[in-house]
């Protein structure tokens, strides 16, 4: 706002100076109005897919016992980045579980057990057929998910407005140097002559 009443009645103003400030008055509030808005827009849609995923994964997933049969290696592997508490080690088991559509299956997993022994008991999740699927995702995750999402959209909002107006400016400024060099080779020819009224 600044830079327009700067140059209201300024002599010296050109069309270019006052162009670009209302580029920047326009800039300025399509980021203030423009990017919350977006980001609303884009956290709502986001929220309502992801809390769909999560009812849809919680209605096809179910948490099982599984059995240890046998270890399959003795390192532990990394921790389970979902699990509550990172300190979490898993260990490659061989085990045995019942599907959630009564088949029994056998297969290698990961468990949460620190020493795995034969006879143990520990959760996995399956899907309805008792194949292994992952943890279902947890409604406070996706609603950080969905605020993230928003969050992308403001930036990205931002920086297209940002962009275009730095664009506009530099179109300008090139625009300025051009008409610049028009004037300075209309008064090339006679500059520095005597008797040319300089």
């Amino acid at each position: 706002m600044g830079g327009l009443w700067r140059w209201r009645n300024n002599p010296l103003r050109r069309t270019t100076d006052l162009v670009e400030a209302w580029v920047a008055l326009s800039a300025l509030l399509l980021i203030l109005l423009a990017a919350p808005v977006m980001g609303s827009v884009v956290g709502t849609l986001a929220q309502d897919a992801l809390q769909d995923s999560v009812r849809e994964q919680h209605r096809s997933r179910h948490v099982v016992m599984a059995t240890v049969v046998k270890e399959v290696t003795r390192a532990p592997l990394e921790a389970d980045p979902e699990a509550a508490s990172g300190r979490n080690s898993l260990s490659r088991v061989v085990a045995d579980w019942t599907a959630p559509d009564g088949t029994a299956r056998h297969g290698a997993v990961l468990a949460n057990l620190r020493t795995p022994h034969q006879g143990d008991h520990f959760a996995i999740w399956t899907d309805d057929h008792g194949s292994l699927v992952a943890r279902p995702l947890d409604s406070a995750t996706a609603t950080t998910h969905a605020v993230l999402a928003g969050f992308g959209a403001v930036l990205i909002t931002v920086a297209a407005v940002e962009c275009g107006r730095r664009l506009i400016v530099w179109q300008l400024v090139r625009r300025r140097y051009a008409r610049w060099d028009q004037a300075w080779d209309r008064a090339g020819p006679d500059w520095g002559r005597t008797g040319t009224g300089c």
